[in-house]
């Protein structure tokens, strides 16, 4: 299983989203994509339940939230 990161803390809305989209459609099955925010992406979490993706999310000691996401 392969895992990419995306670092969106420090990126301007909505280009997390859009690395995120754009990952998600590239990732092959079996392999997980981590988002790392520092906000709760509820419009991301909507996509993610419409197009049969799965997600958990961690809150880092430092505040930002670190979303894993999977083809259910």
């Amino acid at each position: 299983m392969a895992v990419q990161v995306i670092d969106g803390r420090n990126l301007e809305a909505p280009e997390p989203l859009e690395l995120t989209l754009n990952a998600l459609d590239a990732m092959p099955d079996g392999d997980e994509v981590v988002v790392l925010l520092n906000c709760q992406p509820r419009p991301l979490y909507q996509i993610l339940q419409r197009n049969g993706y799965v997600w958990t999310e961690n809150w880092r000691p430092d505040g930002s939230n670190e979303v894993h996401i999977r083809r259910a």
